[in-house]
């Protein structure tokens, strides 16, 4: 039950993580990259027109970097301002990734424990049926047993997967940013 309810949780932070990720079109930086061109160019109301559309964090990190620069505030102090609005973001992004690292973690430790458990329980159902050993006795404990592992590894293995997709779209995203 335990790991049945780990997965729920797992699915839920996964599902929360996507439409976040695709709510702020995480990736798609083209905007970002004409924007940067425009005001390369001397090009700054167009540049600022581009990137007021977009949801993207490169792109919010932008428009604080050439609003910073058309107020005229020192390089320092707007360097210090992006820098701090981009970390706010990067945090938004990384909440909830820290559940889905300990259920990676869990499950299959969890799924070991019953197996232990379980095998503990077959010698001891072997241990009461003393000289009349029936082998189906063993095998069902034995067959019990090991599913508990299984379900532990079928829950811990898409959700480090989907973790470290989710954990290399945030370091990428940084990058860019």
């Amino acid at each position: 039950m335990v790991l049945v309810v780990m997965s729920c949780m797992a699915r839920t932070i996964i599902v929360m993580k996507l439409i976040q990720f695709t709510w702020l079109r995480i990736g798609s930086i083209d905007s970002s990259y004409q924007a940067l061109i425009a005001w390369r160019n001397g090009e700054a109301t167009s540049a600022l027109e581009i990137l007021e559309k977009r949801r993207n964090p490169v792109a919010q990190v932008m428009i604080q970097a050439f609003r910073g620069q058309q107020a005229g505030l020192e390089e320092a102090r707007v360097r210090e301002e992006v820098l701090r609005f981009g970390g706010d973001i990067l945090f938004q992004l990384r909440r909830g990734l820290r559940p889905l690292e300990v259920i990676g973690t869990l499950a299959p430790l969890l799924g070991l424990l019953g197996t232990v458990l379980g095998m503990i329980e077959a010698f001891r159902q072997l241990e009461l049926a003393g000289s009349q050993v029936n082998p189906a006795i063993l095998s069902g404990g034995i067959w019990e047993a090991l599913l508990t592992t299984a379900v532990g590894l079928c829950v811990a293995i898409p959700v480090v997967a989907v973790l470290n997709w989710l954990e290399r779209r945030i370091e990428f995203l940084a990058h860019n940013m």
